[in-house]
């Protein structure tokens, strides 16, 4: 028996959850849903099921001659587990107005806050907590990559206060209403960002502090960490727990990797759609000044997160332990040590 997955908003994230979840041999996509009889509506339509977010608007999508199979309370009616993709706080609101009334099971994405959930996630820091859960938020991008270094690096070696800068892209690429063009932007002012407090929702021990700017990019964020370490560590002992792990992959400026520009070139020839489920994170930069480690990584924000959902969906159907479901996660994905 396969889980029953619906993924309510089909873009950016939605998309590529959907795709994921196809590829896996316990859970299938019973629809997707779109706002508005766009060309992405078009798309969607062609690989999966279509059904439409504001039942108000399904008049929209017969005028456009987009086939429907019904509105988000006819999908939420077929599935086992909703997958919200919705943009930030539209989550919270389908929880509602949605979720609770017809009983299923819903993952949610970092831009909602904390309370729209029993538990934040990430599959190597805290998989067993989701277990059996009825509502689970997968953390952000910026978190995701945070939470996954971190935790390799807390697990392997004695470390205090983790410091991070976070140099975010501006938009996703698709965007065109909003973004900045020349500047770079504190965001927030003040200290710290949300990404620090977002972190130990998941790694609760974790003494972390983060400031965030937003640069006129849309490629990839990148992150400078500097990890107090609590005993003497050598950045080669750092670069061999990191190499054990396939959701980190470890890149050269020797080999060409000289900035997010030439991350995502390589990319685009390793993946669809140039996704990067992995941190990427610069060899060279993993370096110790006495009992400081500083690491620099990239981190693709419309990609990251996937893995993190399908065993996000392992976890609440108890379909599989840790192990087991990363495994299948990282094979079907091809996530896998490059070189």
């Amino acid at each position: 028996m396969k889980v029953k997955v619906a993924i309510n908003g089909y873009g950016t994230i939605g998309k590529r959850v959907a795709d994921a979840v196809s590829l896996q041999d316990d859970m299938e996509v019973v629809g997707v849903t779109k706002t508005r009889p766009d060309f992405e509506a078009k798309i969607a339509a062609k690989r999966y099921p279509l059904y439409v977010a504001k039942p108000e608007n399904v008049e929209q999508f017969e005028k456009a001659g987009i086939e429907i199979q019904g509105t988000i309370e006819d999908l939420l009616s077929r599935a086992d587990i909703v997958v919200d993709c919705s943009p930030n706080k539209v989550g919270a609101e389908n929880k509602a107005k949605y979720y609770e009334k017809s009983g299923i099971k819903a993952i949610f994405q970092g831009g909602e806050k904390k309370d729209v959930a029993e538990v934040s996630f990430n599959a190597l820091a805290n998989y067993e907590n989701a277990i059996g859960k009825n509502y689970v938020r997968v953390v952000s991008c910026n978190t995701t990559g945070l939470v996954r270094l971190i935790y390799m690096l807390k697990t392997n070696f004695r470390i205090g206060r983790v410091r991070a800068t976070m140099l975010r892209r501006v938009v996703d690429p698709k965007e065109d209403k909003k973004g900045l063009v020349n500047g770079i932007m504190p965001d927030p002012v003040s200290i710290p960002s949300h990404h620090g407090p977002d972190v130990k929702t998941v790694l609760q021990d974790v003494d972390i502090v983060t400031t965030a700017f937003k640069l006129p990019t849309t490629l990839m964020h990148v992150h400078s960490l500097n990890v107090e370490m609590k005993e003497a560590v050598k950045p080669e002992d750092v670069i061999s727990v990191l190499e054990q792990e396939p959701r980190i992959m470890l890149v050269s400026a020797e080999e060409g990797f000289t900035s997010t520009a030439k991350v995502v070139e390589f990319a685009r020839e390793l993946r669809l759609r140039y996704d990067l489920y992995e941190n990427v994170v610069w060899r060279e930069s993993i370096g110790a000044d006495g009992n400081d480690l500083f690491v620099t990584q990239a981190i693709h924000q419309e990609a990251i997160v996937v893995p993190e959902n399908i065993d996000a969906i392992r976890a609440m159907f108890e379909l599989a332990d840790k192990d087991e479901s990363i495994r299948k996660t990282n094979e079907t994905l091809g996530i896998q040590k490059v070189f």
